[in-house]
């Protein structure tokens, strides 16, 4: 089984308490789950078109990790602390083993 990654694009945060009480509930959410964040925001490096918006990862080490880890109580309670505060996307996608290669969509 491959790690899954859960990846948000998040716009439009406004930044207060429901934002800070999410941020400061989260990783406790993550650790049942053996999640953590490889990417949490920051400035990118824009080479082509315009970026918007803030870009997390999360690595989870399966698809059903991921799953369980956004489904559970305690992710389920803080989600709307960031829903109500900002406009975004979250989705969860099944990473590739190392052999990938982009013609292996092909088949």
């Amino acid at each position: 089984m491959s790690e899954s990654y859960a990846v948000g694009i998040l716009n439009d945060v406004v930044m207060g308490d429901d934002i800070t009480e999410y941020l400061q509930r989260i990783d406790s959410t993550l650790a049942p789950f053996d999640g953590h964040f490889i990417i949490h925001g920051g400035s990118p490096d824009v080479r082509e078109g315009q970026w918007t918006g803030d870009l997390i990862i999360l690595r989870f080490p399966t698809s059903d990790a991921a799953r369980h880890w956004y489904n559970s109580d305690a992710y389920q309670a803080i989600v709307p602390l960031r829903i109500n505060n900002s406009l975004g996307t979250v989705a969860i996608f099944e990473g590739v083993d190392r052999q990938h290669r982009a013609t292996d969509i092909l088949n």
